[in-house]
């Protein structure tokens, strides 16, 4: 192994799992076996559950602007460690170089966020009536769990560390099972940035210990991101049991292109977002929606998509069950009628023949019943359907049980606008493949990609990651009684 056995971090301490249950941890790049992972045991989550409880009584009641003092320096440290971060994302998801340091540049940004909580969540004051005061405050709720997957080891856990520690809660992280070592550097910084021990916690496991993470009676809300099937799973195990809950779950993101959009532009932005972290992410492009004639873009998208090399500009999907069922995607659509004009099937890297690859995939005359088209495939695929009108297009999108992103590209102005207002979609974008809100924006779908209220970034999370207390206040006597004695 190319690295030490993945340990829990209870505590401030890493501690080897006593389980017997352990997966290997191969890297997509090029097969190489980098370490091992332990399925925790129950006790083991208790264990982690108790140092946070224990840790929240002295963390909580520290001012909110000390609190953010260790994510001013843990930010620091991010960008400090930026390339060993990346480096490490890079062998254990199978991403390139540059998207995990891209990733990377995603966290420290997200951190900053973080630390200007003192300003976002001052409360408010007003005086109701004479002599007599109304205040709010926002006051932790306690240990917190966040259940993150594969597809980002960096950026989607620091999607909710740095904001739900710097509220006061004590968190515990359940990292994907696939790649957990980038949560073992993640520990690592935190603890050298100050943060004290027990506040932040992580557990290995699979689904046994995210089941018991939903069933511990001392952990008041859990976050989640990964497939739709799942996020619901979790999402009504955790409500059941009375805690908050916000599960992000899958996307199927259509991309609108109409005659009037800008080819070169359109194409490359199509073409990046469809093969970006090897479509291995919920904005990705997955479905396009062509409307009139539009060949010369599909043309274009075709050639750009050509530039896109495996191995080179193109990183490995997670693993070889990953890879045969996004192949099997492909060819299921050109059985049934589809044409593949650009085709990633049986992708081999020279030098890295154990790595696990798909080519950039460009399929046209795609069917709106087909199942390319429908559902999530979590690859470098992009299914082309054809319409005469954007309200057939958008008939399509609506659709779909989906609400993640969709995306126009178009010049005129109104017709943006149109789109914007009818598509079903949390993260529209305009001329952008990949609609991402930056901070302070929150990141959120509708629909079936997510369950709860509220989104896991910006300032939308403030509200799930605390609960609000209200206060009001008399010390004047002569004020006399009324109604609001």
């Amino acid at each position: 192994m190319k690295y030490a056995p993945v340990q829990n971090f209870i505590n401030g301490k890493f501690i080897s799992s006593t389980s017997k249950r352990k997966l290997d941890i191969v890297s997509p790049i090029d097969g190489v076996l980098l370490s091992e992972v332990p399925m925790s045991l129950h006790i083991e989550l208790d264990n982690a559950v108790r140092a946070a409880k224990n840790a929240f009584i002295h963390w909580s009641k520290m001012p909110v602007k000390e609190r953010v003092q260790v994510f001013f320096r843990y930010r620091n440290l991010l960008e400090k460690n930026l390339q060993p971060l990346a480096q490490l994302c890079s062998e254990e998801n199978g991403k390139t170089i540059n998207e995990s340091i891209a990733e990377v540049e995603k966290s420290i940004e997200l951190t900053e966020f973080a630390c200007s909580m003192p300003q976002l969540i001052a409360g408010e004051v007003l005086e109701v009536s004479r002599g007599v005061e109304c205040r709010t405050e926002h006051a932790p709720l306690g240990v917190v769990a966040s259940i993150v997957p594969f597809n980002f080891p960096n950026m989607v856990p620091n999607w909710t560390i740095p904001n739900a520690i710097v509220l006061g809660n004590c968190m515990i992280l359940k990292p994907s099972e696939k790649v957990p070592l980038s949560s073992q550097k993640i520990a690592e910084l935190l603890k050298d940035s100050g943060l004290p021990d027990g506040v932040f916690n992580i557990i290995n496991g699979d689904a046994e210990i995210v089941e018991a993470i939903c069933d511990h009676p001392e952990i008041e809300a859990i976050s989640f991101v990964g497939s739709t099937k799942i996020a619901k799973m979790v999402y009504q195990k955790a409500t059941h049991n009375y805690k908050r809950c916000l599960a992000l779950g899958g996307a199927k993101n259509h991309l609108m292109v109409l005659p009037d959009a800008m080819p070169d532009m359109t194409a490359q932005n199509i073409a990046a977002s469809m093969s970006g972290c090897a479509g291995q992410r919920c904005m990705a492009a997955s479905a396009m929606v062509g409307v009139g004639n539009v060949d010369a873009i599909i043309n274009k998208i075709c050639d750009e998509a050509k530039k896109i090399i495996p191995g080179k500009n193109l990183g490995a999907v997670i693993n070889q069950q990953s890879k045969e069922r996004i192949e099997k995607y492909i060819t299921e659509a050109e059985e049934q009628g589809a044409k593949i004009l650009v085709d990633g099937r049986n992708t081999k890297v020279e030098g890295k023949e154990n790595g696990t690859y798909v080519g950039p995939t460009v399929i046209d005359y795609v069917k709106p019943e087909m199942a390319v088209a429908k559902e999530e495939i979590f690859g470098p695929v992009i299914s082309i359907m054809r319409v005469k009108t954007v309200d057939e297009a958008l008939e399509i999108e609506n659709a779909n049980p989906y609400g993640n992103a969709a995306s126009v590209f178009t010049q005129n102005g109104g017709m943006a606008r149109y789109i914007i207002d009818k598509a079903s979609a949390g993260m529209i974008g305009v001329n952008v493949g990949v609609p991402v809100p930056r901070e302070p924006f929150s990141f959120g779908g509708w629909n079936e990609s997510k369950f709860g209220t509220g989104d896991i970034t910006g300032k939308s999370s403030i509200e799930f990651w605390t609960k609000l207390k209200k206060s009001t206040i008399k010390w004047n006597p002569e004020a006399g009684v009324n109604w609001m004695s």
